[in-house]
């Protein structure tokens, strides 16, 4: 049994869990580091992104990983690219603001998978519409999710982060702030409006968007809706961040 977390490296807490959650799973844990160019909609992000190799082979090792491994492009892409579409959901939210992006993942991990063949390969949850549409496509691959790793001020753990200051880290804590508040509310509509407030009251917090939405599809939700999910992305100086938690509102047993 062999368990794979893809990365694209600049590893922290978040990551470890991951690993960790993996460990509990076999002793075979890969963990594979690689900037995926096809996911950056813009060649600046992906010459920003932040890279710390020896690093994390060290975070990976410490956490369980057997195997730290680094592809290169031509290992990852042999030849012409067979893009994987993500389809209609794929272009949805996070795919509106950044066309192509999934499609970019879907294709990548479809070839990790290829190429090691796991049985099991773990994601987090922070990347909720990403964890979705992987699910999607893993069909011999078993997806397990592991919950997202926040900060003391409850910020989503990401490698963007590092790229924010301190009073930027303490502006960005209004997304998860926004967030908790939401998911206490009865109603959806009490639990979109409460997170508009609370998002809007953070000037230095640009909202691309913010949505209850139904977890099955991805629909904007309704007190029907039998799972339901907030999620968030905007900017922080130019720094794209993401989060997303359960919504109680009007929970259906």
């Amino acid at each position: 049994m062999t368990v794979l977390v893809p990365t694209m490296g600049s590893l922290h807490r978040g990551h470890q869990a991951l690993i960790k959650r993996a460990r509990e799973l076999s002793k075979d844990v890969i963990v594979s580091i690689f900037v995926n160019p096809l996911q950056f909609e813009n060649k600046e992000d992906l010459e920003k992104y932040p890279r710390s190799p020896q690093l994390d082979i060290e975070l990976a090792t410490l956490a369980g990983a057997t195997e730290v491994w680094f592809p290169e492009y031509e290992d990852i892409y042999p030849g012409a690219i067979e893009t994987l579409s993500a389809g209609s959901i794929g272009s949805l939210y996070e795919g509106e603001s950044r066309p192509a992006h999934f499609d970019g993942v879907l294709t990548v991990v479809n070839r990790l998978f290829e190429m090691v063949k796991p049985t099991h390969a773990v994601f987090g949850e922070k990347d909720y519409q990403q964890l979705f549409l992987i699910k999607k496509i893993a069909k011999k691959v078993e997806i397990v999710s592991v919950p997202t790793v926040r900060s003391g001020s409850g910020l989503a753990l990401s490698s963007r982060n590092i790229r924010l200051s301190e009073s930027e880290r303490e502006w960005a804590s209004i997304i998860s702030k926004a967030l908790t508040a939401a998911s206490l509310e009865k109603s959806v509509e009490s639990a979109q409006r409460t997170l508009d407030d609370l998002l809007a009251q953070e000037k230095a917090f640009t909202k691309d968007y913010g949505v209850i939405i139904d977890e099955k599809d991805f629909s904007i939700a309704t007190q029907m809706s039998q799972k339901k999910r907030g999620l968030v992305a905007g900017w922080i100086n130019g720094i794209r961040l993401i989060d997303n938690m359960p919504m109680n509102a009007g929970h259906q047993s």
